[in-house]
């Protein structure tokens, strides 16, 4: 039986570690899905296993375990910042300044509550334990991690942060409850009235997505000019994918001459569209496309794109309609349709609406791609570049006035920065980002596990003696008023001074912590999207502060 005890309690064995990761995060994750009050922690609970198998002596070579730990840091938080990337920037715009201004208020206050509480124990918690504490409380993990690997920059030697955060963690997914259940007593808030202003305000944003309508030509100033003119005229982008003129349907192009009683199917944004209608012509009921005369059988069909090669192009680029003798009408991309305006991009996972003659369609899928196989095999070139450039990035020392020694972004920072530029604009240096989501939250699922089971069972030996003769129900205080003082004092701001939606409101506030069983909950309440808008606008910004603010907070008042 000297194998089995070898497995069980060889800490440089190889099969020992890797029989111990998978017990932990195995265990971990199926214990998760078990609910308290209706709420799971979910995969965070691999942490209190490795913390349990940790306890009772089951531990590996140190350095193994350092090394699992930042390099499932580092996956994750990549695979992060690639997901947030592309919507980081646009976040900022109309809208959505207001609603990340209040969730960096929150950053803000709960950095705040956890100093003012430090300072008024007198220096009872460290600084370090009190970073793990405000993880915990804000229910980040990535933070943690990040304070983490700045600790290890100042050669840190006193306890594991995570049992702060450990601490800290079921009573913080608890307080962004309780305070979604305060906020909405003290502004007496009606649900139904909120769920109505939603609706109403649904109805009447068009938003930019496409719109499809059929007009005849009556506007005697367009007879006899291009396309192209009447489009420079309005000074509103669209398309028109076919034309009945003389009884013969034909695909138009840019040098297409206009003449009266023209009978045209056109795509635009479904805010232009009064316009267009206004200046070209009243809206027909119906056109039987298939029962008119054709120069050639008209179909339309949507065209994948799998060629690296188009990935950057714009559609203005690609000249479909003079080239191919096609119009694009739409693109799908991550189940939203977009119109297919010249200027917009086209990225790897797109898919392409196209209408035309059938044997153009075909050299057009060529030219795209229209390969499904090709976007089952993920882009390894690009995460591992990535995550290169971010290691080397993080590396970097930045000088600060009046700090002992230089700042670096980490093993955290830096490859969360570059995986959002790379998400945002990797296409201008050719690098394919597409990602199935399945394949973006199976990497980061195993990132994050890997994290956790590291952590818990460093921390392990020591954090039952912490707690129980410790100051452990201390750090569960601290905790919650970390979580509940500023999501009760923004969200009440939010509410009366800038009238956000309720249920938009919950989803800000899920969002700013990051915290998906928060943001369950608001869905369930709300009943419509309203609470994931919230959080889908807020989540970028928000958690690349609390990667970031951990981090400095450790190295400015740590160091």
């Amino acid at each position: 039986m000297n194998w089995l005890q070898d497995l069980l309690t060889n800490p440089n064995s190889i099969a020992h570690i890797v029989a111990l990761y998978a017990f932990v995060i195995a265990a971990g994750v199926l214990l998760g899905k078990i609910k308290f009050f209706g709420i799971s922690l979910g995969v965070t609970f691999v942490l209190f296993v490795g913390i349990l198998v940790g306890h009772f002596g089951f531990t590996g070579n140190p350095s193994i375990l350092s090394f699992l730990q930042d390099f499932g840091l580092i996956l994750f938080v990549f695979c992060i910042g690639l997901q947030v990337g592309p919507s980081f920037f646009s976040s900022f715009k109309k809208g959505g300044i207001t609603m990340n201004l209040l969730a960096g208020g929150i950053v803000a206050l709960n950095i705040a509550v956890a100093l003012i509480v430090y300072f008024a124990l007198q220096g009872r918690i460290e600084i370090p334990m009190m970073v793990g504490i405000l993880c915990g409380a804000v229910t980040n993990t990535p933070g943690l991690g990040a304070a983490n690997e700045a600790l290890q920059q100042l050669h840190y030697q006193g306890p594991e942060i995570a049992m702060g955060y450990a601490c800290a963690y079921p009573l913080g997914v608890m307080g962004i409850i309780l305070s979604l259940i305060v906020i909405r007593y003290i502004c007496r808030v009606n649900l139904d009235k909120e769920a109505d202003d939603i609706q109403r305000e649904e109805d009447a944003n068009p938003h930019l997505k496409p719109y499809n309508i059929l007009l005849r030509v009556q506007n005697e100033a367009l007879s006899g000019k291009k396309l192209s003119q009447v489009q420079s005229f309005l000074a509103r982008d669209f398309v028109c994918s076919r034309i009945l003129q003389d009884g013969r349907v034909h695909i138009p192009n840019a040098d297409t001459v206009l003449r009266l009683g023209d009978e045209m199917n056109i795509v635009c944004a479904e805010d232009d569209s009064e316009a267009i209608e206004a200046f070209i012509g009243p809206k027909i009921d119906q056109i039987n496309w298939d029962d008119q005369k054709q120069d050639k059988p008209m179909v339309s069909r949507r065209i994948l794109v799998t060629q690296p090669a188009i990935n950057g192009k714009t559609l203005g680029e690609l000249h479909f309609s003079s080239m191919y003798g096609v119009n694009v009408t739409r693109i799908n991309r991550s189940g939203m349709d977009l119109f297919a305006a010249r200027q917009l991009t086209l990225q790897v996972g797109d898919r392409v609406m196209v209408v035309g003659p059938e044997d153009a369609i075909e050299r057009v899928a060529d030219l795209l791609g229209n390969q499904l196989k090709r976007l089952d095999h993920p882009n390894i070139v690009t995460i591992f570049i990535g995550i290169l450039c971010g290691i080397l990035f993080g590396s970097l020392p930045i000088a600060i006035p009046g700090m002992p020694t230089p700042v670096k972004l980490g093993l955290a920072g830096g490859p969360l920065i570059i995986a959002i530029l790379i998400g945002r604009f990797g296409h201008k240096v050719k690098l394919v980002t597409y990602t199935t989501m399945s394949a973006n939250l199976m990497l980061r699922e195993v990132g994050l596990v890997l994290f956790l089971a590291s952590v818990g069972i460093k921390a392990g030996e020591n954090f039952v003696q912490t707690v129980v003769e410790g100051d452990g129900l201390l750090y569960v205080g601290v905790g919650f008023l970390i979580t509940f003082i500023p999501l009760v004092i923004i969200g009440i701001i939010a509410r009366w001074r800038h009238k956000i939606n309720y249920f938009t409101l919950m989803g800000l506030i899920a969002g700013s912590n990051t915290d998906p069983p928060a943001l369950a909950y608001a869905n369930q309440t709300a009943g419509n999207d309203a609470p994931a808008v919230g959080y889908s606008t807020v989540y970028p910004l928000s958690m690349f502060l609390r990667i970031l603010t951990a981090q400095l907070l450790v190295l400015l008042m740590a160091g």
